[in-house]
């Protein structure tokens, strides 16, 4: 009776070791998967968010449960939602680097009004087909398995329960979000470039023939060339964006150059 007595408290100790880890690694991976790219979307219920943590949290815990604290305290849990959230964030402002282009792209193109509030956030519907399709492509290219890969990678470069830097932490947060406006203008630059050419040119026409109202030929051409000219550039917006975004799965936390 009393070898059964000391394996289950065994068992117990062993069990109460497991719920604890559990718990800290949820706590990370529920940070990130706020902010995650497609699972972390307005518009995904929150049971299926739930749901997919979960997941997330038991494919996690067995490849780290070695690295994890036997008895972690409220700082540590405190800890573990920070640095989820710094990994979250970094992917996040991608997501808005290509939202920021879309938007930049359809005020060139006075497309910026067409379907404005179609989504929880209200955009420009050429950001929101630029979003929506390198979310499809993320999710498609293996997203969910890069996002535990980077999950379990994570352990090694912060370890559980320690607070990141400060100074580390500004510095990324910093060079993440110039880089996020460096993407969206590098991608939105052909039809800002385009846009000046042709409204340059309208100026030159009106100039040279005041009597002709080139408002009512310009703006038409202008939204179809508009138009055109995504339908041409949107795989090359899109493939630029997602060797981006690879990039930042791969090294989360190198500062951007």
């Amino acid at each position: 009776m009393s070898e059964l007595l000391a394996h289950l408290d065994t068992l117990a100790e062993g069990a109460r070791a497991m719920f604890w880890a559990g718990f800290l690694v949820f706590v990370r991976v529920g940070a990130m998967m706020a902010l995650l790219p497609a699972f972390g979307e307005q518009t995904v219920p929150p049971r299926v968010r739930l749901a997919v943590t979960l997941a997330f949290t038991a494919v996690v815990v067995p490849a780290v449960f070695p690295m994890l604290p036997e008895a972690p305290g409220p700082v540590a849990m405190l800890a573990e939602a920070v640095v989820g959230l710094m990994l979250g964030a970094g992917l996040r402002l991608l997501v808005h680097g290509l939202q920021t282009a879309g938007t930049m792209a359809a005020q060139a193109t006075s497309l910026a009004q067409i379907l404005g509030g179609a989504g929880v956030d209200p955009q420009p519907a050429m950001a929101r087909v630029l979003v929506v399709a390198g979310l499809a492509l993320a999710v498609a290219a293996g997203l969910h398995v890069r996002a535990a890969e980077l999950l379990i990678l994570s352990y090694d470069m912060l370890p559980a329960g320690r607070f990141p830097a400060a100074e580390d932490a500004a510095q990324l947060g910093v060079a993440q979000v110039a880089r996020a406006f460096a993407l969206a203008f590098s991608l939105a630059a052909p039809f800002l470039i385009g846009s000046l050419v042709y409204n340059v040119a309208l100026g030159v026409i009106n100039r040279a023939m005041p009597q002709l109202m080139v408002a009512f030929i310009g703006a038409p051409a202008l939204t179809a060339g508009g138009l055109i000219l995504l339908a041409v550039l949107a795989p090359v917006m899109l493939t630029i964006w997602m060797q981006a975004l690879a990039g930042q799965l791969a090294a989360p936390l190198s500062v951007p150059r």
